[in-house]
């Protein structure tokens, strides 16, 4: 799969304080990634500390916490980890599975997904 960008909505989880982002959509990324500083400014505080392997296969541990997503005109919250200030924001899997969207991989777009599956 090519890479692209979507905008994506972040939000603390009431939708009070919110910022839009351009975010790398990366459906191997586990959780989003946002900049820690732009989190705090939101208002979103980390609940735990997890570790995370890299691309390169070296593990590195940020704060994960929670946010609303917003994109395509759908919401809902997901997991979010407090990357680096300077961090590329991504949209991962847990993100699009949170707000019903796939990856349309030949057109490089999000898409909504019809329906869900309980098994």
């Amino acid at each position: 799969m090519g890479e692209f960008t979507h905008t994506l909505t972040v939000s603390d989880v009431n939708g009070v304080n919110s910022v839009a982002v351009e975010a790398l959509v990366d459906t191997g990324a586990t959780y989003s990634v946002i900049p820690a500083g732009a989190l705090r400014e939101l208002g979103i505080a980390p609940t735990r500390t997890i570790t995370f392997e890299l691309a390169d296969q070296s593990e590195v541990s940020y704060g994960v916490g929670n946010a609303m997503f917003t994109a395509m005109g759908v919401s809902g919250v997901a997991p979010v980890a407090f990357g680096d200030d300077d961090a590329e924001p991504i949209m991962g899997a847990v993100t699009l599975e949170a707000l019903m969207l796939m990856v349309d991989p030949i057109a490089q777009e999000l898409v909504p997904r019809l329906r869900a599956r309980l098994y």
